[in-house]
């Protein structure tokens, strides 16, 4: 089974703006309100390309209701621990350039955690999997991940897969995760550097992460592709598949569950990585979460 953990999820209010202009009254041209969260994208992309997964996560007040009972309608298991506060709402906007606008999220406390953390100690077995991803609230500390990881304490067998920024990522690296994958942007503020696409000194600073903890290493680089080094000692990189932007929201999630998908069929970091890369390049090149066969499509490009 392949859990992924969600602390902070988010109702998703799409906005078309055919061109937005500040200080005045915009009218939309075409609206959507799905449910969001790391976490949730990536369990909805496994569950499109076939494998088990359970979402697990924090909900709060009518628009964490909302969310679950999309969840619960597209099918997908689930554990959600219901908490004080609002799940938050995320506005997205789309006109000439993609503007996002993200809540704060729910209130959580240290007994919310530890609900979750008990429900899946009772899951867990040797060769399952967790993904933790997403922002923390700011109802807890930056550690929450690696904190989580310290109550939970995962059997021996189980894998760690970690997609977050700052302080969250860098903290649960102790934790020896299979995989983190931070994008271009997140990595170079990590290390303090200005933004790259030197992939040398990508891959030294991958390679550095690893020092620190973690197992393998993606580092997602946009319509660039993305760049890995493993626990075997290789470095490859894939180019991502040519096309129309549409949106880029889900990209890095989708990219994470190719990863997992392929990685657990075959064993290959090579060719888990080229269908990560496929995955994320086709949720970039659709409105919402690509199909099994939109991926296997855009990944026949790349070929």
């Amino acid at each position: 089974m392949i859990y992924t953990v969600t602390f902070n999820p988010s109702l998703d209010y799409y906005l078309k703006v055919n061109n937005i202009k500040r200080g005045a009254v915009n009218r939309a041209s075409g609206e959507s309100l799905i449910p969001g969260g790391k976490g949730i994208n990536v369990s909805f992309a496994l569950k499109e390309l076939g494998n088990d997964t359970m979402a697990l996560g924090f909900i709060a007040g009518f628009t964490g209701k909302a969310i679950l009972d999309e969840i619960n309608a597209r099918g997908l298991a689930n554990k959600f621990i219901e908490v004080q506060g609002q799940t938050r709402i995320n506005v997205k906007i789309k006109s000439v350039a993609e503007t996002d606008i993200n809540g704060e999220g729910a209130v959580i406390a240290p007994g919310d955690v530890t609900k979750l953390v008990k429900f899946l100690k009772r899951q867990l077995h040797p060769g399952d999997w967790i993904i933790i991803s997403g922002s923390v609230p700011s109802s807890l500390p930056k550690t929450a991940y690696a904190d989580f990881l310290d109550e939970l304490k995962p059997p021996k067998g189980v894998n760690i897969v970690i997609d977050a920024s700052g302080q969250a990522l860098t903290e649960s690296l102790r934790h020896k995760p299979f995989l983190i994958k931070p994008n271009i942007y997140e990595l170079c503020e990590i290390f303090g550097i200005p933004h790259t696409s030197d992939t040398r000194k990508i891959a030294e600073c991958a390679a550095m992460l690893q020092k620190q903890g973690a197992r393998n290493v993606i580092v997602s680089l946009g319509a660039d592709g993305a760049l890995m080094v493993t626990e075997t000692d290789q470095s490859m990189y894939v180019r991502a598949a040519r096309g129309q932007l549409v949106n880029s929201v889900g990209a890095g999630d989708t990219m994470v569950a190719g990863f997992i998908h392929e990685y657990i069929r075959t064993g290959n970091y090579f060719k888990a990585l080229n269908f990560a890369t496929a995955a994320g390049s086709a949720c970039a090149f659709t409105e919402t979460l690509p199909t099994r066969e939109q991926i296997e499509y855009v990944e026949s490009l790349m070929l």
